[in-house]
């Protein structure tokens, strides 16, 4: 069967799980955000505390995915638990680090303004400072999302949902008529994915960051 046939034959299947992968990656980065912003709010006044935070962030991704599900499977399971979490954890990173990059961006004078007309310190870290930083946390929650749309799909190793599930049946079943495009429609899938999504990120770069921030990082 050609590979065409074999979307079109298939195509409800694949259709569900790519929006499986994709809520499971876009619901992972959400978490990610509101832990890894916070988690640059806290440090990132102090050089040695950003070091730290950073370094361990960076260590997670060190452990290979497999790894990490593989430990998590005991504890969890099988299924949606140890995916969510590890998709987490490999989000951090790029998150925590535009955070901290961000925020040390801001220009002390917009913050020494807010804070001369009265403004509380929490005034200032939402209305100013996180404001003028979120062009940078915007860039980290991207490159968190398209890292996590490839270590997605190895969440079939725990039945996690997504297109995982297309790649490791057609690696199971190397030798059989259809296995190359099982492989190649979550392959593709997965492509496809990653380059909507990261046309959406695109889109709200647009409609969020004011046009004088966007022509500054040019």
């Amino acid at each position: 069967m050609s590979f065409g046939g074999y979307v079109l034959d298939h195509l409800p299947g694949l259709l569900l799980d790519a929006y499986q992968h994709a809520s499971a990656v876009a619901q992972s980065v959400a978490v990610a955000a509101v832990i890894g912003v916070l988690i640059g709010i806290a440090v990132y006044r102090g050089a040695l505390r950003s070091a730290i935070t950073a370094a361990a962030a960076s260590a997670i991704l060190t452990i290979p995915s497999f790894a990490l599900i593989g430990v998590l499977i005991p504890v969890f399971g099988l299924g949606v638990t140890p995916t969510v979490i590890t998709l987490v954890l490999y989000a951090l990173l790029p998150i925590i680090r535009n955070t901290i990059v961000g925020l040390d961006s801001v220009d002390p004078a917009a913050v020494g303004a807010a804070e001369g007309i009265g403004m509380s310190r929490i005034q200032v870290l939402t209305m100013v400072e996180l404001r003028l930083a979120w062009p940078s946390i915007l860039a980290g929650l991207r490159v968190a999302t398209q890292l996590l749309m490839g270590i997605a799909a190895i969440a079939a190793y725990a039945k996690g949902p997504g297109l995982g599930l297309h790649i490791f049946s057609g690696l199971a079943q190397i030798g059989s008529a259809n296995a190359i495009n099982n492989v190649a429609a979550g392959t593709l899938g997965i492509v496809i994915l990653a380059l909507l999504l990261d046309g959406v990120y695109l889109l709200i770069a647009r409609l969020t960051v004011p046009r004088g921030i966007r022509d500054t990082d040019r």
